[in-house]
């Protein structure tokens, strides 16, 4: 899971306070900024980079193809008609809900997929990056959800360091997808800061601690299994029911 669920609040921006959902991709972009600064404010003095080092060639690969398909991914997003974007937003979210529940029935470790060569390494860094930092520009989120699979399954990393790593690889892909989305006039009218940013921003942090504990308390395999159920139902509501009333409305 990214930091504070980011791909379940794109529904609720979009569903339930009613965002068109050009406007509510960068909002959700704009909350996992504040979640990532807050984690990093609230778990700097307790984060260890040390474990980090050896995954460093990676973890740059992947910020270098993740900052290029950020700038894109915004680029696009403003040229797409609202129907292209909620179609593209229904795929991705569903793709992201089904990888958590097949995540779940995966062993908890794995060996790396990837020979620990810097040609592989760097070279499928920036594959990967490139898609995440599609799907980050594209769905507002932090990319947490591709990236801490991503250097598990590919790079071998163990899952506190991945957690770690998510966070590098994240801050910079988000800052570029915003800057992108706010030089289109994403932010132009600014009620939206204080009354959905700052707000879910405090609540994604809380929620993320409170799915923190839960991990404690239900095995993680069937919280993903769980979530990514939820998220496939919850995006078909909002973005494919939405879409056929819409039609039929016409």
């Amino acid at each position: 899971m990214g930091l504070g669920g980011a791909e379940f609040r794109l529904p609720v921006l979009a569903g339930i306070l009613h965002y068109p959902v050009r406007q509510a991709v960068p909002i959700n972009l704009a909350v996992s900024l504040v979640t990532i600064a807050a984690f990093l404010a609230i778990r700097g003095s307790t984060l260890s980079f040390a474990s980090v080092v050896p995954f460093l060639p990676a973890i740059f690969a992947l910020i270098a193809g993740a900052i290029v398909t950020a700038f894109v991914g915004a680029t696009l997003s403003a040229k797409l008609s609202n129907e292209q974007l909620e179609q593209i937003v229904l795929v991705l979210l569903v793709a992201i809900g089904l990888a958590l529940i097949v995540e779940g029935f995966l062993p908890q470790r794995l060996p790396a997929l990837l020979p620990a060569a810097l040609f592989w390494w760097i070279g499928a860094g920036i594959l990967f990056g490139l898609a995440i930092g599609l799907v980050s520009s594209l769905l507002g989120v932090a990319g947490g959800e591709i990236i801490i699979p991503t250097l598990i399954f590919a790079f071998g990393a163990d899952i506190k360091t991945a957690g770690t790593a998510s966070l590098l690889v994240s801050l910079p892909t988000v800052l570029v997808g915003l800057l992108k989305y706010s030089s289109q006039g994403a932010f132009a009218d600014r009620t939206s800061i204080s009354r959905t940013i700052a707000p879910m921003g405090i609540g994604s942090v809380i929620g993320a601690i409170a799915g923190g504990l839960l991990v404690g308390l239900i095995p993680a395999a069937i919280l993903k299994i769980m979530l990514g159920v939820i998220l496939n139902i919850s995006a078909f509501k909002v973005f494919h029911t939405t879409r056929l009333q819409v039609k039929h409305d016409r």
